[in-house]
Formats: C-alpha cells, sequence, structure tokens
C-alpha cells in the first residue's frame, strides 16, 4: 500500500510563520512534480471553510491546499476548536460539531480523538507522495507535552522528521531556537532535522556566526533563512497583521470592525487587494472617521460582540452614520446584529434575547443545528445587481426577513436584506469572484465624487495563484531544498 513521505514544521512560538512556510512547501513540491497534501491535526481558529461536502475546516489547510494546487478536504484538518470564551471552545471533529467544551474538559479527553486524527491522516498518505504537516504553538509548551496531538506527539505517531521555525522579526531568535530544543527530550530532539530563521529583513551574513553556536550545542544545521517575504494570501487567525492596519491609504476607505471574536476577516481579503479600496480594522469609536463603507464582519459569539459594540460606543457610532448615509455591510454575525432582534432560547450562545442595531427588517433565532452550505448566488440589490457570487453559508441561527433580498442562491433561496445604504448577507466568500468588488468600488466612487474607469473585475483566484508562486520562489530560494528531500529519504528530482 503507498505510504506518502512526511514533513512537518514546527515553531517555537504561535505566530513564527508554521503556516506560510507549510503552504510553501506544498507550492514547491507540487512545482517539483509530487502529489502534495496539507495536514494539521488540531486548528484553533475562528477563521474556518465548508468544503465541498459541506462539512467545516480551517482556513490555514484551505490556504495550504490551495497552494498544492487541490480541493480543501476535511481530512486535512480533522480537529478545528472554535474559541467561545477564553476557557472554552466549540470542538469541530471531521467538519462535524461535536459539542462546547471547556479547556479542561477537552483536555480531558483529546487523546481519544487520535484514531480519528490518524484515520484522516492515513487516508491523506494513501492518496498523495508528500504530506506537509503543520504544527501548533510550540513544542517545548512543558505543560501540555504529555497529551500531545499536534506537534512532536504527532510527529511520532506517524514518524515525521520535524524543521523547527524561530521568527527573528520578535527578537532573540536564536535563545527561542536554542531554548526550545533544550527543553525537548532526546527522542523529540533527533526528529530535528533542520532549524529555520523565518522572517529575516537585513544582510545574511551578520547571522553566521549565530549558526556555529547554534550548530554546537544543537547538533542540528540550520537550513535557511527566509527573508519577511511581502506575499498576500490568507491570514489565520488574531495574530494575522491585517488586523493592525488603522489607515486605510487608498481613495476608499473600508473600516471593518474588529469584533473580539472576529471569524473569516479572510472574506475582505479581496478588498484590500484592489487597487482603489483601502481596508482598516477598528476597535474604539475615535478610529472610526467617517469612512466611505463600514462593514461588521463574521463572529463566533454575535450577541456578546453587539453588547461590546453597545458598550465602547461603536454601536450609536456606526448607526449614526448609517442614517446620515453611510453605506454599511454587515456578513453573517454582523448582518444578524443589524437586525431588530437576536433570540437565543437554547443557549446556543448566552441564551436570552438581546435587540439589535435595527438597521435592518430581520429578525434571528439561533438554534443548535449549524447550516454548512456551499453555494452560487447572484445579487438581486441594486447597485450591485447581476454580480455572480460563489461562497459559503457557516452559522447558526434561522432569520426572518421582512425586506428586500440581498442575493438568490442557484437554487431559487433568498439570502439577506437591503434597506436603502445598509445590506446584510450571510454569504462569505462574497468578495472572491471579482464582480461584487468592483461594482462596490465604482458605486462608492461615484458616491464620493472620485473619477474612476471601472476595471476588468480581479479574477482573485488568479491573483491568489500568483501570491503562491511568489511565496514559493521566495521559500526555495533561501531554503536547503536538497537537505529538505533528503530527510524525507528522497532525492530531488
Amino acid at each position: 500500500m503507498k505510504k506518502a513521505k512526511a514533513i512537518m514544521i514546527q515553531g517555537t512560538m504561535s505566530g513564527a510563520g508554521k503556516s506560510l512556510l507549510c503552504a510553501a512547501l506544498c507550492r514547491i513540491f507540487r512545482q517539483d512534480g509530487y502529489k502534495v497534501a496539507p495536514f494539521k491535526s488540531q486548528n484553533m481558529a475562528l477563521n474556518s471553510y465548508v468544503t465541498a461536502a459541506g462539512l467545516e475546516m480551517g482556513r490555514a489547510q484551505v490556504m495550504q491546499a490551495q497552494a498544492a494546487g487541490i480541493e480543501p478536504d476535511v481530512r486535512m484538518n480533522p480537529i478545528l476548536l472554535k474559541p467561545s470564551s477564553d476557557t472554552g471552545s466549540q470542538v469541530i471533529v471531521n467538519g462535524e460539531v461535536r459539542g462546547q467544551m471547556s479547556a479542561v474538559s477537552y483536555f480531558k479527553m483529546k487523546k481519544s480523538l487520535i484514531p480519528d486524527i490518524l484515520e484522516a491522516y492515513d487516508s491523506l498518505a494513501e492518496e498523495n507522495d508528500i504530506i506537509v504537516i503543520e504544527g501548533a504553538g510550540s513544542p517545548a509548551e512543558i505543560n501540555l507535552k504529555d497529551d500531545d496531538i499536534v506537534n512532536m506527539g504527532l510527529a511520532k505517531l506517524v514518524d515525521a522528521p520535524v524543521l523547527l521555525a524561530g521568527d527573528i522579526d520578535r527578537g532573540g531568535v536564536f535563545a527561542q531556537l536554542y531554548g526550545t530544543v533544550a527543553l525537548l527530550e532526546k527522542e523529540e530532539v533527533d526528529r530535528i532535522k533542520g532549524l529555520i530563521i523565518n522572517k529575516f529583513r537585513g544582510d545574511v551574513s551578520i547571522l553566521k556566526p549565530g549558526f556555529s553556536m547554534l550548530k554546537e550545542k544543537t547538533n542540528i544545521p540550520v537550513l535557511g533563512v527566509v527573508p519577511y517575504l511581502q506575499v498576500d494570501v490568507d491570514d489565520e487567525d488574531s495574530l494575522a497583521p491585517c488586523l493592525l492596519q488603522k489607515e486605510g491609504k487608498k481613495p476608499l476607505d473600508v473600516a471593518v470592525i474588529r469584533l473580539p471574536k472576529i471569524s473569516n476577516f479572510t472574506d475582505f481579503a479581496p478588498l484590500d487587494a484592489h487597487v482603489i479600496l483601502g481596508v482598516r480594522y477598528v476597535k474604539q469609536v475615535r478610529e472610526l472617521g467617517k469612512p466611505d463603507l463600514i462593514i461588521l464582519p463574521g463572529t463566533k459569539s454575535t450577541m456578546a460582540d453587539l453588547l461590546w459594540m453597545r458598550q465602547n460606543g461603536l454601536e450609536a457610532a456606526v448607526q449614526k452614520l448609517a442614517t446620515k448615509g453611510t453605506p454599511v455591510l454587515g456578513v453573517c454575525g454582523g448582518y444578524q446584529m443589524l437586525g431588530r432582534t437576536l433570540s437565543d432560547p437554547d443557549g446556543v450562545e448566552d441564551g436570552g434575547e438581546v435587540r439589535g442595531m435595527a438597521l435592518l427588517p430581520i429578525d434571528t433565532v439561533f438554534a443548535g443545528e449549524k447550516i454548512r452550505t456551499r453555494v452560487s448566488a447572484v445579487v438581486d440589490a441594486e447597485p450591485f445587481c447581476g454580480a455572480r457570487l460563489e461562497g459559503y453559508e457557516i452559522h447558526n441561527g434561522q432569520t426572518k426577513v421582512e425586506g428586500e433580498a440581498f442575493c438568490h442562491f442557484s437554487g431559487g433561496k433568498a439570502d439577506g436584506c437591503v434597506n436603502g445604504n445598509v445590506f446584510g448577507t450571510y454569504l462569505h466568500g462574497l468578495f472572491d469572484s471579482g464582480e461584487l468588488t468592483e461594482k462596490l468600488a465604482q458605486w462608492l466612487c461615484n458616491r464620493k465624487g472620485i473619477s474612476y474607469e471601472q476595471a476588468e473585475a480581479l479574477d482573485y483566484n488568479a491573483y491568489r495563484e500568483e501570491q503562491y508562486d511568489k511565496l514559493a520562489e521566495g521559500v526555495r530560494a533561501t531554503l536547503d531544498m536538497d537537505a529538505i528531500y533528503a530527510c524525507m529519504g528522497m532525492v530531488r528530482k
């Protein structure tokens, strides 16, 4: 029976660049003629995706699957944790919701999920030449090592060689790498075949004296120094640099409310890639200003995040601007917030009922069943009428609409609502096709009196492919790929 070779990227910390390095390797191996798939046994993120089979998985492995040139598959991410509070998460196994669990409860049961992890991994390994595995956080989190199923614990289960990446942009990269290795057991250290210094800016020659000392102290070679690459691919979580953007530097200003439990902010990457649209993220009233468009994004905790907006004054500020004519768009949870009421009789979120922002004539009732569907749609609402969309629904809650629909799915189902300059939809990925983005840009320019010759809609899929090639080129040029192939027991083609 065929069994794929494996390579695993672990990091000295969260945000060390594991996801992008894995995506780069997926692309490089594909360019080299191999059939490759990504894998991460356990992902904690609020950015998720619905597969063609209607199952939910983390966006990082979706991004890596795209880099590998294959359709995202829930087997690439068998466990997804979606934080709902500081101490609890929704647990999703093989794309289906398993339940809401506290951190303590999850840690007690997570080793029971090893059969699910191995079944997913083994089936992928039978279909591919190489599996690129992403770790999580750091393998040196010694309080978690006994029950580890995502770092060295997983590497042992699937017998994967490991590359350890450190983030020099945060400083102290030699201490990061040496300290991580020093906290591991000997058999774990033996799995590490190379060290990677990531996100470097400057002349590599100034680092070389440190390579010798690292090799002396760890007996592990440095296999490359990857520069801080300016590539535009999906960010995964709350550490994403895009969430730190405070200023829109393009003619049109798009302000996205940075909700505490913001999810699927990747929806707005195509807007930021547009030549005339600048996207920034807002947490306080003083940051809001007078944007050309306000977006309320998706969230894992709609009612709690609405109350957060109410308490810090952002709700009132958005309502005031909307009343004066500023366009407002709500997506998924943000759409629900724009309505009159949000009810949670079954305690799906926090229970009870709260009043909404009353900018759309809709009412939402949360239910236990999560809706997960991939859809094609056409926008009905002026001034975007006729824009074709490809996306997905992923939400709890049924919404009763007493106004004009935003769009219609290919099967005829109406979605969303429009009330003058306020728009709402459940559809994630609504800007990916480029058609809505271009119509939106033209409309906002007309409103602002800016001259803009409408361009051909940006093919975001083609743009994304260019970015993956750029990522692979930058990483390939700086890593010792011969050594990486060798540690998998392969000879580079």
